[in-house]
């Protein structure tokens, strides 16, 4: 069993940026491939990044490219999303999630096993 925990969201202005975190605990972290998902009110659940479990390969929803970067730092059981120029579209709750796939990187949520409970970003209009 693996525990996700993400942290690092907040409240803040359109143009600003942010780091989500999120720290796995529990099984081994090797061979996971890590993502992000958010769930904006009355829409669902939406992929925004994953990233191999070496950190090799990354992937990004085609509506963040270019402002979120997803990184991973195998030492301290980490994932993190630096969030740049955020857009009152960002608004959402966001989702770490991981899964063991040592060669591919899932984009589907149905395909990631482990979910940590979510962190709140908000970027009012």
């Amino acid at each position: 069993q693996v525990q996700l925990v993400e942290s690092g969201g907040g409240l803040v202005q359109a143009g600003a940026s942010l780091r989500l975190s999120c720290a796995a605990s529990g099984r081994t972290f090797s061979g996971h491939a890590m993502a992000w998902f958010r769930q904006a009110p009355g829409k669902e659940r939406e992929f925004v990044a994953a990233i191999s479990w070496s950190g090799g390969r990354t992937y990004y929803a085609d509506s963040v490219k270019g402002r979120l970067t997803i990184s991973r730092d195998n030492a301290k059981n980490t994932v993190y999303l630096q969030m740049n120029n955020l857009k009152p579209e960002d608004t959402a709750l966001y989702y770490c999630a991981s899964v063991v796939s040592p060669l591919y990187i899932p984009s589907s949520e149905r395909e990631y096993r482990y979910w940590g409970q979510g962190t709140q970003v908000t970027v009012p209009s």
